[in-house]
């Protein structure tokens, strides 16, 4: 049995999870979280405890049992507490402002890199060389983090870039001079 399929999920106070059809919904304070329940695990509620059980023992079965309790976890613990996402922007000139529901970030290019924020997502710019992604759906969140670092991720010679605030660059050494011998 599958030891992350098989604990069941509590929910805290103010949050409601309903099974209807194949799908899992969840509601509580910071929004609400639709997910399709896989073709081999049910999915039941009993008072503030949501428990996944497997109806077969084939190996997609224990893969799927699993994997759908750690969704409905994420599910629970977005709409309480939500997840956050920082970015640091480093280097010389570098630095984001938001435009109205974009975020237009100067990164050393000719023209500054606009991103469009999706629905769902709230992105705050406390300063210019910092971003906050926050949001209730955890895989939205990340995308919208690697989306922005993407536009330039930091470089290994002096870290400039893109990077996530808990991100360690690994620093290379650069060109030596070599004295010639002669």
């Amino acid at each position: 049995m599958s030891r992350v399929g098989k604990s069941p999920v509590v929910l805290p106070a103010g949050v409601t999870a309903t099974v209807a059809d194949d799908a899992v919904t969840v509601k509580g304070p910071r929004g609400e979280l639709t997910t399709k329940i896989v073709r081999d695990v049910s999915v039941s509620v009993e008072g503030n405890t949501l428990t996944c059980e497997r109806s077969s023992e084939t190996k997609q079965a224990k893969s799927s049992h699993g994997t759908m309790r750690a969704l409905i976890a994420s599910m629970v613990k977005g709409v309480s507490e939500g997840y956050v996402r920082n970015l640091d922007i480093i280097g010389v000139g570098y630095g984001a402002e938001m435009k109205g529901k974009a975020v237009s970030i100067k990164l050393g290019y000719t023209h500054p890199c606009v991103y469009q924020v999706p629905d769902g997502i709230q992105i705050e710019i406390p300063e210019a060389t910092r971003i906050v992604v926050r949001g209730v759906d955890k895989q939205l969140v990340g995308k919208v983090a690697a989306e922005l670092r993407s536009f330039k991720p930091p470089e290994p010679y002096k870290g400039k870039g893109i990077r996530y605030h808990d991100e360690y660059v690994k620093k290379k050494a650069g060109k030596l001079a070599v004295s010639s011998g002669m």
